[in-house]
């Protein structure tokens, strides 16, 4: 019916057209018969092979609207599967649910225990606590009302549940581990999983499952413990890499299971989460330095590396390895931008745990940047090493104490704010082992299209992109993509996700939302939100 009615209105047009003479301009036709001639004529939306009547969407944080370090009202509602849902809904899309907090603060108590903290927002130099920039202020700060020891749940269309990786969405009673997921639960044995296939979904999202099995293993700066292979709750660690193969197992089970509803669905790949702002804003050449400090720092490690060359000599190490060991530590600084150095673990190589970052390393965005500024990534000078160095460049031998208070002085960057390059291996290549499980998934399915996220946040990094009449790019702040957390993103990066969503849904299942104009718009959607939003 749709089809015959666009055939209709454009053999409507042409008897317009034709019933003026051939002296009139047929721009002049079309303004004087109230026609819109500021935009192309579309074609109908069509929702090709999908029932959107009822859309559930599973996932993380990403699904559920994080955004600003936190979950409230307005992020929830800008979150790209209600986003979507606005769209679904022109082609027979159901109510779309969502486990909205009761306010904007984007706190969260557990009974009189705090479980979540408040938004993040601008203070016009960089993000800071909602809470934090108000009482600065002298301001009331509101209070916060969402509890998460109080049950909303029996189902939601929106089962994104922040923190979640991809074994416990499969796990039973996963709510008595994550507040987010307790709170909407449908009960205290339910799964992530088991409560989306209680909507009987007729389509479904699945989005950046994987993302979190890696994360807190970059955000803890790399800090992460062996894996046991066993994919429940109690397994891993909080900063544990999770075992590729334990993912491929629960990845694969989790699309066969909703593909055996006979669901249709779009999935996304696992971004490379180290090229997210959270990693890159601090860089790691700002150690900045006029060419007196830069000799003086030269000078330092001159003397850490021949202390260290002597001991070295005194235990019996051969002069020519002595050498080799001790060399790397007599670190040269140049006036203008130097490397930091960073703690890495002791090996007979590097027995002293130090080295310079190298270009690809990375200092993270919770580093303390006042210590940077006070010899945080350099040496730590006290009056007792200033003395200990006067003593060596006036030719004197300092005892065995004073020669270790010299190599006490360096003060490498913490393994908690920094990767360094077998850390950021390890990221990579399980996020690789990841996305060919997920590529592997969806290529077997002709009901699964995917998403390529990975390529879509690359190119946010590097080059940035274009969306309508907004460049996006990853930088912090500024970039437009990426909210206050440096990790998930803005409003407008998630209408952005949205739309690439729809792109691939088109593609896959002869729906034509991009082409039909029906897709979400860039200027509808903020970069960030205001304070006086509570």
């Amino acid at each position: 019916m749709k089809k015959t009615f666009m055939n209709t209105k454009y053999i409507g047009l042409l008897v317009i057209l034709l019933g003026f003479t051939a002296c009139n301009e047929i721009e002049d036709v079309l303004v004087d018969n109230n026609i819109d001639t500021s935009t192309e004529l579309l074609p109908d939306l069509v929702s090709g092979s999908v029932d959107f009547s009822n859309y559930v969407a599973i996932g993380a944080s990403f699904t559920a609207g994080y955004t600003d370090g936190a979950v409230f009202i307005a992020g929830q509602e800008n979150s790209f599967p209600n986003i979507l849902a606005k769209e679904f809904a022109k082609v027979g899309g159901g109510a779309f649910t969502q486990p909205l907090m009761n306010d904007n603060t984007g706190g969260m108590v557990f009974g009189p225990f705090p479980a979540a903290e408040y938004r993040l927002i601008f203070n016009g130099a960089g993000p800071q606590r909602l809470n934090q920039f108000l009482a600065d202020l002298g301001a009331p700060v509101p209070p916060i009302t969402t509890d998460a020891s109080v049950n909303i749940g029996s189902s939601f269309n929106n089962v994104g549940v922040p923190g979640a990786r991809s074994f416990e969405i499969t796990f039973p009673g996963y709510g008595n581990f994550n507040p987010y997921f307790g709170r909407m639960a449908s009960s205290a044995g339910a799964s992530v999983l088991g409560d989306a296939l209680s909507q009987n979904p007729t389509f479904y999202t699945l989005s950046e499952l994987g993302g979190n099995d890696v994360l807190g293993y970059a955000t803890s700066g790399g800090i992460g413990l062996d894996q046991t292979g066993n994919y429940n709750a109690a397994s891993y660690a909080r900063n544990d890499i999770t075992d590729p193969n334990v993912f491929a197992s629960v990845f694969t089970e989790i699309v066969s299971t909703l593909s055996a509803t006979g669901a249709k669905g779009v999935v996304t790949n696992v971004p490379y989460i180290t090229d997210l702002p959270y990693f890159t804003t601090i860089p790691n050449n700002a150690l900045v330095l006029d060419a007196a400090t830069a000799g003086q720092l030269t000078g330092v490690f001159q003397a850490v590396s021949g202390i260290f060359l002597q001991g070295l000599l005194l235990q019996g190490v051969p002069l020519e390895q002595a050498q080799a060991l001790a060399a790397q530590y007599a670190i040269t600084f140049n006036a203008g931008p130097n490397r930091f150095l960073i703690d890495v673990p002791v090996t007979q190589t590097n027995p002293l745990g130090f080295k310079q970052m190298s270009e690809e390393e990375l200092l993270l965005l919770p580093i303390d940047r006042g210590a940077l500024a006070q010899g945080y990534g350099t040496v730590a000078l006290t009056n007792e090493v200033l003395q200990v160095l006067g003593l060596l460049q006036a030719g004197g031998t300092p005892t065995a104490e004073q020669a270790g208070l010299v190599i006490a002085a360096v003060n490498g960057i913490d393994d908690i704010d920094a990767l360094d390059t077998d850390e950021l291996a390890s990221i990579k290549n399980a996020t690789d082992a990841y996305n060919d499980t997920i590529s592997a998934v969806a290529s077997a399915n002709e009901n699964v299209a995917l998403v390529d996220l990975n390529s879509i946040l690359t190119e946010l990094a590097s080059v940035g992109t274009n969306f309508d009449d907004y460049t996006l790019d990853a930088s912090l702040v500024t970039g437009g993509a990426v909210s206050l957390d440096g990790i998930h993103l803005s409003a407008r990066g998630y209408a952005f996700m949205a739309n690439k969503f729809l792109e691939a849904i088109d593609n896959q299942f002869g729906s034509n939302f991009m082409a039909s104009g029906n897709a979400a718009k860039a200027g509808d959607y903020p970069t960030n939100y205001s304070p006086g939003l509570q």
